[in-house]
């Protein structure tokens, strides 16, 4: 059963969550950072499924394979936080990614959401062309909503405006 379902998090993920996040942080790209530096973790349902946010899990096999957090910041616009996709399920055949991303959209338009708004580091190439495919745009740090949690790791970002459904 290869089959990826997409949904919102439950407190009973927190630990799966951390153990597909952490990993690809520390070992894939070298940042030192643990769950301890990251209180939004550890806060799931008050840091992002609170407004009009959520965090999605994508599972497969029982066993949580991807992360996606959006983060209402507020004047109809929201930060895509945490889209982390563990190594073994990567690519379009398992298309993780992409149903992550989809349920985000889905959500945000029906929320009214006007734009989505991203921060990362020049190391997540394969993630620059996925937001790229995915009708993200570059923009410079100095565009950014005044809202928008900008980490202390990110040195690219990118914006989706959201057609009003």
């Amino acid at each position: 059963m290869n089959e990826i379902t997409v949904r919102a998090y439950q407190p009973a993920d927190r630990d799966g969550v951390i153990s597909v996040i952490l990993p690809i942080q520390r070992e894939e790209f070298g940042i030192a950072i643990s769950a301890a530096d990251q209180p939004d973790l550890a806060a799931i349902p008050d840091f992002y499924q609170s407004g009009r946010g959520q965090f999605w899990v994508a599972v497969r096999d029982g066993k949580i394979v991807g992360t996606l957090g959006l983060k209402d910041i507020g004047n109809d616009q929201a930060a895509l936080r945490k889209m982390f996709v563990a190594s073994g399920v990567r690519g379009r055949e398992y298309g993780v990614a992409a149903a992550l991303l989809s349920a985000l959209v889905a959500h945000s338009t029906e929320q009214g959401l006007r734009e989505i708004y991203l921060g990362t580091t020049d190391k997540f190439l394969a993630a620059h062309r996925f937001y790229e495919k995915n009708g993200f745009s570059e923009v410079r740090k100095d565009t950014l909503p005044p809202a928008f949690p900008v980490m202390a790791v990110d040195s690219k970002f990118y914006r989706r405006a959201l057609s009003a459904s």
